[in-house]
Formats: structure tokens, C-alpha cells, sequence
């Protein structure tokens, strides 16, 4: 079998109309044409099945280990055909730091279905024991917590799991299976925002599924067909093209992450740097050990005398915004934006501050994204040094 990155290029073979077409076509029919009556046929209507779809799909399954790979309108579609295998008076039990979507579709949606869930730290093993209970189908968590990039071993999870004959459901976004494959380490479900690190371009939104066996792929297969929250043809073929530099982007992601974390520890300004490849931590020793890379995902704590909207505003190229992934780097403060439909008093809780940024770090010179961060923490000295020079003058004036 050919090696890891080879896979991301060439994937399946294309094999189409004989034209010797490198790359799928986009086939952008909605129905196709029977034979004849009693024909037996691949392709019918483009909801049950497209073939640049199919694809993406084939190629998210090989690179992940899986059975088989479905592809949804967006990373959410993809959460709920996950979460809506189960029937009301199932039981789930989640990470207590997951994305703010998948909360909201968890509270409002499936809560009010039936379907009930208890959130715990993933970390703490014991306590994952604790939250199973008789009725209890699944585990679900990101390996890689959001924004302060806790780690879970999906290791450790998946043994729970199957002591007790339940299923465990990653959410791989943050290190896709570029830098871990959770199927392999005993995962029955994977789910992907491929709007993030795999799409990599911020031009497309898409979701995907991966399942270990082809039971579970069954029943994820219906809940696609049957609710139609399918991704486009013309999506399919953006995410399978940005599959194609995944590794690329990736490595230079990783490599920028370690010059911006170099930079940040000489900086009076940060208090704290969260990042799962910063050794000597119980995150770096799982990441380690789990992933073959940390990812381009990294957050600091400012000093409380540090105005961190300031900061963030005065940044150029950290573009001001809340997705991540992508080729350009973003900055965003996760108290005011990412997760600020959680009440003030839940996001303290779980260690969200006012004073705390979250990177995502893209494949620019990592000297210009450090002059840039330079440049609006030397903005801030002189707006401080100004306004206590301001003071002064004040107080002698009084």
C-alpha cells in the first residue's frame, strides 16, 4: 500500500470515460438515466448518490482507516447524522469542552427528542467511568479541546467504551487524520468539519462521517438519504482538492505554530500559552504518544493589564475572525466570539477569560506573523505609555 501522503494526492483511482482525467470530474446532474426499466443502476438521483461526492467519500474513508465516508452540507450536518443513529431514551455522555454548535444542537434539539447526555472531563477517566450508566450508547469528545487545547487520549476512551459495549465518536477536525486516525486507536466513529484544516482554503463549508464498520456505515447511509443534508458536487470537489496539500499546509502550519510559541515566552504581556506540543505537560505526553504532529491551533493568556480587544484589533495579518484551518492565520477572542453563547459564568468555569487569544495559524512567513504580532503588543506600550504620561500632566494640572 502506498504511504500516507501519496493517498492525500492520488487517492482512488479516477478511471473516468476513458479520457484519462487526473481529478474526478464535477458531475452536476440531480438524476441520471435508466437503461432500461429493470435496471439494475449505480447512480438514480443525486441525493442517494453523485459520484464527485462518492470520491470525497472513498478518499476520507481510506485516509481515516474506515469502512466508508459520507459527506454532509457542513461539519453540524455531519454532527447530527452522528448523533441521530440513536433513539429517544438513549444515553451519550460528552466532553464538557466541545464546540459551541454541537452544544446548542445537543440542548435544543436532541435534548428535547429524548435523547439525554452528560457532559464530563474527558481527562478524567474515572469520571467517564462514573457518567456510563444502563442506558448509555455512545461516548463522544474532540481529542483536542477548544480553545485551550486539552487533550484526551482516544486511547484510553475507546477501552472505557468497549468494556462497557458502547461506541466512541470523534471529532477529528483539529488534527485530521494527517496527524491522527482515531480508528485506529479504537474509535468507531469519526466526524470532520472538512470546512477547517481539510477544505484548508476558507472557501467551502462541508462535513464528513467516517465509520469503522459497514453496520454503522448503514445506518449513517440513511439518515444521509433520508434528511438530504448532502454536500454539492462543486463542494465535494473543493475539499477533495484541498486533501490533495493537506501535509503541505499542515507542516508549514506546525512549523509556524513553533516560531509564534518561541516569540510569545519571551513576552512579559503573556501570562500562559496553550499548546499540545509544548513538553512537560500530561497533553503533550498523550499528543505524543496518540499524534504524529500537534497542529496549527494555539491560545496565550494576557496579563489582566493588557487590553486584549486592543490587541486583537490592531493585528493585519491575524485576519479578526472565528473559523480556522485555512491558509491564512486568524486571531479571535474566544470569550467575545467563539464561545460567547455560553453564560460568562460557564465559560470562566471552564477557563475561557476575557484575556485569553486563540491562533490559527497559517502558512505565511512565520517572520511577518511575528512582526505582526510585534508590531501590536510595541501598540499597546506606547498607548500605555501615553495614557500614564496623560495621567501625570492631569494630576500636576489638579
Amino acid at each position: 500500500m502506498t504511504e500516507f501522503n501519496t493517498r492525500l494526492v492520488h487517492g482512488q483511482g479516477v478511471n473516468d470515460n476513458q479520457t484519462g482525467a487526473v481529478n474526478v470530474p464535477v458531475y452536476n446532474s440531480s438524476t441520471y438515466q435508466y437503461p432500461a426499466i429493470d435496471s439494475q443502476v449505480r447512480w438514480d438521483y443525486a441525493r442517494s448518490g453523485n459520484p464527485t461526492r462518492e470520491y470525497l467519500e472513498k478518499q476520507i474513508a481510506l485516509l481515516e482507516n474506515g469502512t466508508q465516508g459520507f459527506a454532509f452540507a457542513s461539519g453540524m450536518a455531519a454532527i447530527h447524522a452522528a448523533f441521530a443513529i440513536f433513539k429517544p431514551g438513549d444515553h451519550i455522555v460528552i466532553g464538557e469542552q466541545i464546540y459551541g454548535g454541537t452544544y446548542r444542537l445537543i440542548e435544543q434539539y436532541f435534548n428535547e427528542r429524548g435523547i439525554e447526555f452528560t457532559a464530563v472531563d474527558t481527562q478524567d477517566l474515572a469520571a467517564v467511568k462514573h457518567a456510563i450508566i444502563p442506558a448509555t450508547k455512545a461516548i463522544y469528545f474532540e481529542p483536542i479541546t477548544n480553545p485551550l487545547l486539552h487533550v484526551t487520549s482516544v486511547t484510553q476512551i475507546a477501552k472505557i467504551a468497549k468494556q462497557h459495549n458502547v461506541l466512541t465518536i470523534v471529532d477529528n477536525t483539529f488534527l485530521t487524520p494527517y496527524l491522527q486516525r482515531p480508528l485506529d486507536l479504537g474509535a468507531d466513529i469519526v466526524v470532520h468539519s472538512a470546512t477547517k484544516y481539510l477544505g484548508g482554503h476558507s472557501d467551502v463549508i462541508a462535513g464528513l462521517v467516517v465509520t469503522k464498520t459497514e453496520e454503522l456505515g448503514k445506518k449513517i447511509y440513511f439518515i444521509q438519504n433520508a434528511l438530504g443534508g448532502v454536500l454539492s458536487p462543486e463542494s465535494a470537489n473543493l475539499v477533495r482538492r484541498g486533501i490533495q496539500t493537506l501535509a503541505v499546509r499542515m507542516d508549514r502550519q506546525q512549523e509556524n505554530s513553533f516560531a509564534i510559541i518561541d516569540f510569545l515566552k519571551n513576552r512579559d504581556e503573556v501570562t500562559e500559552i496553550n499548546y499540545p506540543g509544548i513538553k512537560g505537560s500530561s497533553d503533550n505526553q498523550i499528543a505524543a504518544t496518540e499524534c504524529s504532529g500537534f497542529g496549527g491551533m494555539l491560545s496565550f493568556e494576557l496579563k489582566q493589564d493588557v487590553d486584549a480587544t486592543a490587541f486583537v484589533n490592531q493585528l493585519h495579518l491575524f485576519k479578526l475572525a472565528v473559523s480556522l484551518g485555512a491558509v491564512e492565520s486568524l486571531v479571535e477572542l474566544p470569550y467575545q466570539m467563539s464561545h460567547a453563547e455560553l453564560p460568562p459564568v460557564e465559560r470562566l468555569k471552564a477557563g475561557i477569560t476575557p484575556q485569553l487569544v486563540r491562533l490559527s495559524v497559517g502558512i505565511e512567513a512565520a517572520t511577518d506573523l511575528i512582526s505582526d504580532l510585534t508590531q501590536s503588543f510595541e501598540s499597546l506600550q506606547l498607548s500605555q505609555s501615553s495614557s500614564n504620561k496623560f495621567k501625570r500632566i492631569k494630576r500636576r494640572a489638579i
